[in-house]
């Protein structure tokens, strides 16, 4: 292992050779200087790991050294040394991008203990990590085990969730071949757990049914809706739960999360299907049979998510809650965007304001499409950093921060996840099967019954029935539905691409969350 190379910058230089001793016998090799010009010079020409830096120097302070090292290498680490604790010169020098700082006088453990913490905090944190997930792993095991409810369930893929993002900490490969495995087995358990338990959800046999997309206004939105403080409705479409907690902390900037929250989407896990649902407060059956003219199947021509507006006055009437002043926005362009930025002050006086913000679900269908975004975005994690980056810097941001002073109630949701999928599998059908990569209708279908939920009666499902002797089948976990014609083409080009509208705990478990303004 290389020796880490300190530089140390102290008018004092004589005062310290006790300490530099102290280092040196801790493996550190230490340079010393005694002045900001030469230690600016030294950085140019040598690669250092971390600086030293008295605050109070002749010539040039400490903080006009540290930002013309800075200006040098913008990465290496800084710790600042001062006698002076007033407020300015601490947010100068925090401002001004310092890793730590000492108060004068410092004891040799002190400085030790700052540049552990510096040097060796990622290994650390990765073998704690490491070690942490080994110890969840068994409870995971065991609850995975354990038969879980509706609820555990939801309780297991946060924990899962939270260990994914945990684990970009942990460099060990094997442990995260090891997690992968069991998110795996969780996703095979929880298709399990669907195909004996969806049918008896979506005709209320059960009495303990989970909050799912056609009771979402119900129980997760209109509780919240008070008189004199608007509440704003934000659909982000598409946004997988580790998609949230990748988006959390800019929310966090200017909102309190009081609920931080999942519910179940409807299959199939696709926006005609879940995002109608959960305007309309209907599964997908019953709003077929109640807007026979605007509900359109698969196969039918025409746009099928041109009424989600219309479903939810109709859900606000049906619920007497017809007397609320409210605002539906659908965002599909940047203009739209833009307009939303602009009108957000008008939106204050409304009840309830319904935003509708389409990017999330694009992306996934550009990813499949454009090889740019393939690279962009080749996997979870880079899927999730992806979601961040478009979120900070988009008009939607720029929106929510327009109101932030104000006092108001925010509640994030969307209509489904999303699941990468890797293994193909065959399905013949006739002419007027759908083309969806995880679920498929039609009539005739032939396909491997144990790859697939399959309802041969749809309205088991809550869904319309096309035709007659149509059936439903969906994916499941990563598995995607091809036809045997140029199979291996479509195969090849679909491998490992986000889809949705199948069974998998990223599809189908996903957030609401409750925020309020910090005002």
């Amino acid at each position: 292992m290389s020796t880490t190379k300190i530089l140390w910058v102290d008018d004092e230089m004589e005062s310290l050779k006790s300490q530099i001793m102290f280092l040196e016998n801790k493996g550190y090799e230490v340079k010393p200087i005694s002045n900001g010009f030469d230690a600016i010079d030294f950085v140019k020409e040598n690669l250092v790991d971390v600086v030293l830096l008295d605050e109070s120097m002749p010539g040039i302070t400490g903080l006009e050294t540290l930002q013309k090292i800075k200006e040098i290498n913008t990465q290496v680490p800084i710790v600042l040394i001062t006698k002076n604790e007033t407020e300015n010169l601490m947010d100068d020098a925090i401002g001004s991008q310092i890793t730590d700082y000492l108060i004068k006088p410092v004891n040799p453990n002190q400085v030790w203990l700052s540049l552990k913490k510096i040097i060796d905090n990622k290994r650390l944190v990765a073998e704690k990590t490491t070690s942490a997930y080994q110890q969840q792993f068994r409870d995971l095991f065991m609850a995975l085990n354990n038969n879980p409810d509706c609820n555990e369930w939801m309780d297991i893929y946060k924990k899962l969730v939270y260990w994914e993002l945990e684990m970009k900490k942990s460099d060990s490969p094997e442990m995260q071949e090891i997690f992968q495995s069991q998110k795996n087995e969780a996703n095979n358990e929880f298709f399990k757990f669907i195909s004996k338990n969806y049918t008896d959800w979506v005709t209320n046999i059960k009495a303990e049914t989970p909050i799912m997309s056609h009771t979402l206004m119900k129980f997760k939105v209109f509780p919240h809706i008070e008189k004199g403080t608007p509440t704003f409705f934000l659909l982000i479409d598409n946004l997988r739960f580790d998609q949230w907690k990748a988006i959390q902390p800019i929310f966090s900037e200017n909102f309190r999360i009081h609920e931080e929250e999942t519910f179940y989407s409807i299959l199939p896990t696709a926006t005609q299907y879940s995002r109608n649902a959960i305007f309309a407060g209907l599964l997908p059956v019953d709003i077929e049979k109640q807007f026979p003219v605007e509900w359109k199947n698969d196969d039918e021509e025409g746009g099928k998510n041109l009424f989600e507006e219309k479903f939810f006055h109709a859900q606000l009437k049906r619920l007497r809650k017809d007397d609320l002043k409210y605002s539906y926005t659908k965002i599909t362009n940047h203009q739209d965007a833009q307009k939303l930025v602009d009108n957000m002050h008008n939106l204050m006086s409304n009840d309830i304001n319904i935003i509708v913000y389409n990017f999330v679900d694009m992306l996934s269908h550009a990813r499949t499409e454009m090889e740019v975004l393939k690279e962009l975005a080749a996997d979870e994690v880079s899927y999730r950093s992806l979601t961040a980056s478009w979120f900070e810097h988009s008009p939607l941001h720029q929106a929510l921060k327009k109101i932030a002073d104000k006092k108001l109630n925010l509640i994030v949701a969307t209509d489904h996840g999303s699941v990468r999928v890797n293994s193909p599998q065959k399905v013949i059908g006739d002419k007027q099967t759908t083309a969806n990569l995880r679920y498929k209708h039609g009539r005739n279908l032939n396909y491997e019954a144990k790859e697939v939920l399959a309802f041969r009666d749809p309205r088991q499902a809550g869904l319309p029935v096309p035709n007659v002797n149509s059936s439903f089948i969906f994916a499941r976990q990563d598995g995607y539905l091809c036809y045997p014609n140029n199979y291996n083409h479509f195969a090849n080009y679909y491998r490992n691409t986000f889809q949705h509208g199948g069974v998998s705990l990223e599809e189908m478990i996903i957030p609401v969350i409750r925020m309020t303004t910090k005002v």
